[in-house]
């Protein structure tokens, strides 16, 4: 997954807004809270390619994933107990089960937000 094409699938999610932060990655949030970012450096944004998409997951997501070859426990995020997995190798999650899970940690984040805020986004009933 390029940088374009992990931007452009995170603005095709409903209601999110885009920041760039923390030495320029690209930071992407829904109801201000973040679901998605991923880092690049000058060597391969050149090319395009990942160097590392940070996200939520799920409980049976982190046990199936943090312990594999070119994923891991997300900096900071995982040292104060949240489950959050990095990515740092493209030849270890297909692009597709990426999307799936950006998608999923988006929904697990919405699904934080105040019963308010969700009404506002359009969100709940």
């Amino acid at each position: 997954m390029t940088q374009d094409d992990f931007n452009a699938y995170c603005a095709s999610l409903a209601h999110t807004t885009h920041v760039v932060q923390w030495g320029g990655s690209d930071v992407w949030k829904i109801g201000g809270k973040i679901f998605a970012l991923a880092g690049w450096d000058e060597q391969t944004k050149t090319a395009q390619d990942n160097v590392a998409v940070v996200f939520k997951v799920s409980d049976m997501a982190w046990e199936m994933f943090k312990d594999a070859a070119g994923v891991r426990p997300a900096p900071y995020m995982a040292s104060r107990g949240m489950k959050w997995l990095q990515r740092t190798r493209n030849d270890t999650i297909s692009d597709e089960d990426l999307k799936e899970l950006i998608r999923e940690s988006y929904h697990l984040v919405a699904a934080k937000l105040t019963k308010k805020l969700q009404r506002e986004l359009g969100l709940s009933t």
